[in-house]
């Protein structure tokens, strides 16, 4: 009976250390892709660019993916990258107790961020992820941004993903806390 008792303690430990595993790896996250309505897309266009529209979402296979391609939209200054993920429900929680919501107010900030330096904008700027933690479809990230232009500046992100798509961010980015080299 002993040995039946310890067989299970160890069945159980172990199934419920490959559900942790499984949950917090940035992988498939259980029923992630159960939302494809959900999230909707208005046309938004590009202030930098008239005529350059976003209309489309591109939905990631993973909260990894999702990640990955928005730090290389991000570092690319690529504006119709960035809003391709991003839901007509976005939330982006700023510094201050900022909070932007939309696609149309999500578009405006972005494009503000791929313009280039002599435009006010921070085109140049490399972001390398340094830490990170997973929870589901949440990725918490640690960041270091770099550039000929600025010091290094550190700071941490909350990505939180679903169905593929980034729908909501908490960022401690805040671009007065630049310092010119």
């Amino acid at each position: 009976m002993r040995k039946l008792r310890f067989v299970a303690l160890v069945t159980i430990a172990l199934l419920a250390s490959a559900a942790v595993v499984y949950a917090g790896n940035g992988n498939a996250v259980p029923g992630w892709h159960a939302n494809s309505d959900k999230y909707t897309a208005m046309p938004v266009e590009n202030p930098n660019t008239p005529g350059e529209w976003s209309d489309v979402l591109v939905r990631e296979s993973t909260p990894d993916a999702v990640l990955a391609q928005h730090i290389a939209a991000l570092n690319d200054c690529d504006w119709k990258g960035l809003m391709q993920q991003y839901p007509d429900t976005y939330q982006l929680r700023l510094p201050g107790g900022v909070v932007v919501t939309g696609r149309e107010a999500t578009a405006a900030v972005f494009a503000g961020f791929v313009k280039s330096p002599a435009d006010g904008g921070l085109c140049g700027v490399t972001f390398s992820e340094e830490s990170r933690q997973v929870t589901g479809g949440t990725i918490a990230v640690n960041w270091l941004a770099t550039s000929d232009l600025y010091e290094d500046y550190r700071g941490a992100d909350a990505y939180i993903t679903d169905d593929g798509l980034m729908v909501q961010m908490v960022s401690t980015f805040d671009g007065a806390e630049l310092v010119l080299k």
